[in-house]
């Protein structure tokens, strides 16, 4: 397989949400959390950018909606009420449990960062995303059922821009089986980030995938050639997990 630089930290941008829904998991397994308690967005500020709640109606949804909506749209809004919820120090020892090479979720979603703020909202290296989406295909060392819900989050994510735009898969309703695959992603954007980790499940095998990239925008915007290169990247796993061999 293809490997680059796979323990370098950088920025993950969205991506590090996936912490907080292994947290939220984790809680809702052992049972300190319910499903269906509500959740108010107004105990945080809103938030604009990625998402769907900031063009709803509704300030109150069940608390599985709300990590539906992060693990489908990376909705902002809903990230940070759910992390207002249980604490970005609980998220981010969670991290540290699970991430040995540093990857982390620095801070919640903000429409400005300043100086006084973390200068990234997430950090990763494709090691850690290697290991943590093999973790979650499996259930090892996460438990099956923390790892099923988690992925049950993320089936239904929209953002197929980037590795997955290889399988040719329709990017509004891609949960079942199509052409024998199925994709289980989280991707992050930002200027000068694209990053994508995910698990693919096809015919005859299955396979995690971590691809991150950065660059300094003001020395050009490289989205068209770091995309082109994802989608490579996608054909390839694309090959492995629909062949025989």
């Amino acid at each position: 397989m293809v490997s680059v630089e796979p323990d370098l930290l950088l920025p993950t941008a969205s991506v590090g949400k996936l912490f907080l829904l292994l947290e939220l998991a984790a809680r809702l397994e052992a049972g300190t959390l319910s499903p269906d308690q509500p959740v108010d967005r107004r105990s945080v500020a809103p938030v604009a950018d990625s998402g769907l709640w900031q063009h709803l109606m509704t300030d109150v949804l069940p608390l599985g909606d709300v990590a539906q909506l992060v693990g489908s749209v990376s909705d902002n809004w809903a990230s940070n009420a759910l992390l207002d919820l249980v604490g970005i120090e609980a998220v981010q020892s969670r991290a540290q449990s699970l991430a040995p090479g540093g990857s982390t979720l620095l801070d919640l979603v903000r429409d400005r960062r300043g100086p006084e703020h973390p200068p990234t909202l997430s950090l990763g290296c494709a090691s850690d995303w290697l290991a943590l989406m093999s973790a979650l295909a499996t259930g090892d060392g996460l438990g099956r059922a923390t790892s099923l819900r988690v992925l049950e989050w993320l089936r239904h994510g929209l953002d197929l821009s980037m590795v997955p735009s290889g399988f040719g898969l329709d990017p509004l309703a891609h949960a079942d089986p199509d052409g024998g695959l199925r994709v289980f992603s989280k991707t992050g954007t930002s200027d000068g980030v694209r990053a994508d980790v995910g698990v693919v499940m096809g015919s005859h095998d299955t396979w995690a995938y971590a691809a991150i990239a950065s660059w300094d925008p003001a020395e050009g915007d490289r989205r068209d050639e770091v995309l082109a290169t994802m989608r490579e990247l996608g054909e390839l796993v694309r090959r492995e997990v629909s062949s025989s061999g």
